[in-house]
């Protein structure tokens, strides 16, 4: 017998890990995710009654994984639709019970990885939304309610609801293949499922609204996803570029807030304090994105980046020269203005803030930056460092005046009086 909390604990765990697997799978067989994530719910639901009386299973995934695979048969034979859907899902199956119990398990069983990178296809689809996008894979692949993506988001419950239900009836409306994508078309989606993965890292890295400067859950939902991404696809040197990326910046998580939750800058963190497994991990990764011939490509690059600071055991180690670099050759890859503007910070410690501000006096009235904060904190850090403190001061108040995010709009004030 398992104690009640033992049996919970461990179905929330065997949950979080099985999710995406069981969906991927049904969604195959039923070729519906919302189905599919009923059936997937509809075993939940019975472990959540069975175990506590009958113990946690020896090997609970597989529990889970023939539970639904029971109820996806029961489904189909009561609604009595069990040999159209079977015929439809394509595999041949006799009408009968037993055969179309055979055939499901032999469903269930086939290409389990190939069924998540479908998914992950699916749910990062170009035709939605990228808030939708965003949503749905966080839902599907990352096991997490819609409480907790409303929470992670700072959104209401409802509307993150609603954007689920909107994605998936968009998929079903739009009749697309539950199929991971060949040629030109795989190179347009995968780049689409990178920049979902890289949205949710980001948001997690440095959060754009709220009362917490970082949310360390979704950088590690979204590092998560990644090395399962590469696992499923290991010869794509921009996944394990952009692995890379995540793994290493994951590493100063522990090292960008002090115990009130306040901001620390890069050159202020205790490097101690960063996590050597995971700069081990994505140095790993980044090799192994530049084996396949990827090291011009734009996560590539910012992984690259990114190592600079990770190899330098002191602030003051730091390849300023190679950083910049690195970031005029991501500039040509991708230009943008914000590419432009972290080139100038490069440039403030290579060679001083008055070549930086040179740079970024090129650049501020571009409209993309028009209302981006980072822009007149980093001038206003130029021009502090430069002595000219009254304008420095009148930056800070503007990029403090931009911000949604209730830590970095204290510090920035704090940086104003500074001067």
């Amino acid at each position: 017998m398992t104690s009640q909390s033992e049996a919970h604990r461990a179905i929330t765990a065997v949950w979080k890990l099985e999710q995406p697997r069981l969906i991927a799978s049904l969604t195959r067989m039923v070729r519906d995710i919302s189905l599919a994530e009923e059936l997937a719910q509809d075993a939940l639901v019975i472990a959540l009654k069975n175990w506590p009386e009958g113990g946690v299973p020896k090997n609970p995934g597989a529990w889970l994984t023939q539970t639904a695979k029971r109820r996806a048969i029961d489904y189909f034979r009561h609604k009595k639709m069990a040999a159209t859907k079977l015929v439809e899902v394509g595999h041949g199956i006799e009408t009968d019970v037993p055969d179309h119990v055979e055939a499901l398990h032999d469903a269930m069983d086939d290409d389990v990885g190939d069924d998540l990178l479908r998914l992950i296809f699916t749910s990062c689809h170009p035709i939605l939304p990228a808030e939708s996008r965003v949503a749905l894979t966080l839902r599907l692949l990352g096991g997490l309610t819609t409480e907790e993506i409303a929470r992670a988001f700072l959104a209401a419950e409802p509307t993150i609801g609603q954007r689920i239900v909107r994605a998936k009836k968009t998929i079903a409306d739009a009749n697309i293949p539950f199929e991971v994508p060949r040629g030109p078309e795989r190179a347009e989606r995968l780049a689409s499922v990178l920049g979902v993965l890289y949205l949710i890292f980001n948001e997690g890295y440095s959060a754009t609204a709220g009362d917490d400067w970082i949310r360390p859950q979704l950088c590690e939902e979204a590092t998560r996803l990644g090395r399962i991404l590469a696992r499923l696809a290991p010869d794509e040197p921009e996944v394990h570029a952009l692995v890379a990326l995540m793994e290493i910046q994951s590493s100063r998580l522990g090292a960008r807030t002090d115990a009130k939750g306040h901001p620390i800058l890069l050159q202020d963190q205790d490097r101690a304090r960063w996590d050597q497994l995971l700069i081990r991990r994505g140095l790993a990764a980044l090799a192994r994105a530049e084996e396949l011939d990827g090291a011009d490509a734009p996560y590539a690059l910012q992984a690259a980046i990114a190592a600079c600071h990770a190899r330098a055991r002191h602030a003051e180690d730091t390849d300023w020269a190679r950083i910049v670099a690195l970031y005029a050759r991501l500039a040509q890859v991708t230009p943008s203005p914000v590419i432009e503007l972290n080139r100038a910070v490069a440039i403030s410690m290579a060679e001083g803030p008055a070549a930086a501000l040179v740079l970024i006096d090129s650049i501020k009235d571009d409209p993309a930056l028009k209302n981006y904060h980072l822009l007149y904190g980093v001038r206003g850090d130029m021009l502090s460092k430069l002595g000219r403190h009254t304008e420095a001061m009148l930056e800070f108040r503007r990029a403090a005046q931009l911000t949604h995010n209730e830590r970095e709009k204290a510090y920035l004030l704090n940086r104003a009086e500074a001067g």
